[in-house]
Formats: C-alpha cells, sequence, structure tokens
C-alpha cells in the first residue's frame, strides 16, 4: 500500500491568510465546510467558524444534505465525499484532494468483493461505512461502527449468516458481541491496528486513574483493556460521561481537538502506536487525513477542483443499504 507523504502544515502569518482566503471562497460559492473529527485541527476549527460542521462520516454526509448550500465541501478521505455525494445527488460536492484514500477502502476492491460475495449467496452482505460507492453498491447494509452491533444482533436474531467488511478488527468485535455467525474480510485500519496492548498497558501503569478510550477498529487485546468501546462521537461521549479526569485516548489522535473541547478540565494523552512489535507507520494520525490542508482546501474553492462524480444509477443502488441502516436506526432509537 503506498503511503502518502505527511503534508506541510502553513504558520503563523500564512494561517490566517488562508483562512481568511477560505472563508471569503464558501460565501462566494454558498458551500459549506465538512469536516472529520481526524481532519487538522484548524480544518475543524474553520468548519466550525463558517457554519459547517465537524462530526463523523455519517453525520457528515447528513448534515450535507439537510444544509441549503449548493456546493459541499468535504474535508476527509473520499469514500466521506462519496458518502455525501449518495445522500445529495443534486450538489456539488467537491474535496481538497481525491487522492485522500482510505486504507478500509483501499482493502476492499469493488471487483474482488464482488466475487466474494457471489461465492456466498446464502449471506447477507453487511459493510462498513469505511467503503466505496462501489461497494456500498452491493451490500444489503452499510453500519457505522455506532450502529454495527445493533444491526448485526438484529440479523443474526432473524436467523441471518452475514459476510462482513473490510475491517476484520471491527467485525470480529461485533461477532463477539453479537454471537453472529460472520464471514470476515480481511481488511484493518491503518492507525487503529498499531495500536499495541501492552504499550497502552504501561502507560496504564503511569496514570492508575486514568480511563481507556478506545476505537473498535483495534485489535482484540487492546479493545481488552478499554473502559469506553465506541466509534468517534460515541468516545466524545463516553469522555463526557466517565468520572475520570485522566483519558488515554486509543484513535486518531485528531479527535483531541472536539473532545478536549467537550471536557475542558480533563487531561487527554495520547495512547501510544510505539513499543515492543510496533512500527508507528501511523504514529496515531491517519496519513490520508493528513492530506487535507489549508492551501488545497483554499484551491479546491478557487478552482473548482477534485469534484465527486458518480453515476446516477450507482448513487441510487448504495444509496438503498444506507437508507435500510437509517431507518433501522429511526425505528430502535
Amino acid at each position: 500500500m503506498h503511503w502518502p507523504a505527511r503534508a506541510p502544515r502553513p504558520e503563523g502569518a500564512d494561517i490566517e491568510f488562508w483562512r481568511d482566503q477560505i472563508k471569503a471562497r464558501l460565501r462566494r460559492e454558498r458551500a459549506t465546510l465538512i469536516a472529520h473529527y481526524y481532519v487538522d485541527p484548524c480544518i475543524q476549527q474553520l468548519a466550525e467558524e463558517t457554519g459547517g460542521v465537524v462530526a463523523d462520516s455519517l453525520e457528515m454526509a447528513r448534515f450535507g444534505a439537510r444544509h441549503d448550500a449548493t456546493t459541499l465541501v468535504i474535508a476527509g478521505v473520499r469514500f466521506m465525499g462519496e458518502t455525501a455525494k449518495i445522500l445529495s445527488p443534486g450538489k456539488r460536492v467537491i474535496m481538497p484532494d481525491l487522492k485522500a484514500e482510505c486504507s478500509l477502502d483501499l482493502s476492499c476492491p469493488a471487483d474482488e468483493f464482488a466475487a466474494f460475495c457471489d461465492a456466498h449467496p446464502d449471506r447477507v452482505v453487511v459493510v462498513y461505512a469505511n467503503t466505496s460507492a462501489a461497494v456500498k453498491a452491493r451490500a444489503d447494509w452499510v453500519v457505522t461502527s455506532s450502529i454495527a452491533v445493533k444491526v448485526v444482533d438484529h440479523l443474526a436474531g432473524q436467523g441471518r449468516r452475514i459476510i462482513w467488511a473490510p475491517d476484520r478488527f471491527l467485525g470480529d468485535y461485533v461477532q463477539r458481541e453479537t454471537g453472529a455467525d460472520m464471514l470476515l474480510w480481511d481488511g484493518a485500519c491503518v492507525v487503529h491496528e498499531e495500536f499495541k496492548a501492552q504499550a497502552i498497558a504501561d502507560l496504564k501503569r503511569q496514570y492508575p486513574h486514568a480511563a481507556i478510550l478506545v476505537h473498535p477498529e483495534s485489535p482484540r487485546d487492546v479493545i481488552a483493556l478499554a473502559d469506553a468501546v465506541g466509534s468517534t462521537s460515541q468516545l466524545i461521549a463516553a469522555a463526557r460521561l466517565l468520572p475520570h479526569a485522566v483519558l488515554i485516548v486509543a484513535t486518531e489522535q485528531s479527535i483531541c481537538y472536539k473532545m478536549q473541547q467537550a471536557v475542558p478540565d480533563k487531561t487527554l494523552i495520547a495512547a501510544p502506536t510505539g513499543g515492543s512489535g510496533a512500527t508507528c507507520r501511523s504514529c496515531a494520525h491517519c496519513p490520508w487525513m493528513g492530506m487535507n490542508t489549508l492551501y488545497n482546501l483554499a484551491d479546491c474553492l478557487e478552482h473548482d477542483r477534485n469534484v465527486i462524480e458518480l453515476d446516477a444509477a450507482l448513487c441510487e443502488r448504495a444509496m438503498a443499504p444506507l437508507q435500510r441502516m437509517l431507518d433501522f436506526n429511526a425505528s430502535t432509537r
């Protein structure tokens, strides 16, 4: 897998220059900036200041569908731009860099996945939101990490056997939580698979009164250490609810921008991806999320670059399993 180089960050006066340029262009283009929790905090802040949003991947797309902007600027990775387009087919969706991919999406090519599904026609196909529009279109259900357990438990209760893709760690977690018969695709997040249980346990010994917050895309032994396991939005909620004054955060570290807003009086400690057996390829920062910069954000607005284009029929097919999840979520609240 090709890893992108870490993008340079503007400093000092450059930051204010590009912030002003982007704000003016958002107003001129009737555009709204929609950012993921994992992009650079300077972009998250800009989304907040301009009436946009910082959210998880599904809420990003739902916010864009509700907003009256004609152009949605998605600061995240490519599948997020595609999901926004699926939910808002009549709007223009642009991104700072279309080469900002996701290791989970890349690990699950649509043609290989379709062949895998065809080989197991008796199974219902459940795919994680971190997939391409083409993979979503092949699925029966699309789920986020926040609702995956509920959906799979519902299907297992109907006696259904499941194909799960693409994250094997999240799939393993869901399987253990539900007892479902699941056939797992072999994908992983390059950030979350790097967390090592021994290194986190060592950190816990330094801070014995800290709570450990873990994303379910992590390995099983890391999840076993957690005081709270959940999606990005669920971890921020857990940070509020847990009584602990110190939180060890085992997910992409840019989440700390919003988490610290939620718990300004608590201390956040980045969980290590170093230690025995770790390569620290990511060091708890997604290299593709890091491709979103103030420079290319301004450029995509100024020159109308990096437009997400999807076939209308593909959007319609991909919307069906997404809508199934949305309807299920609404019915179980």
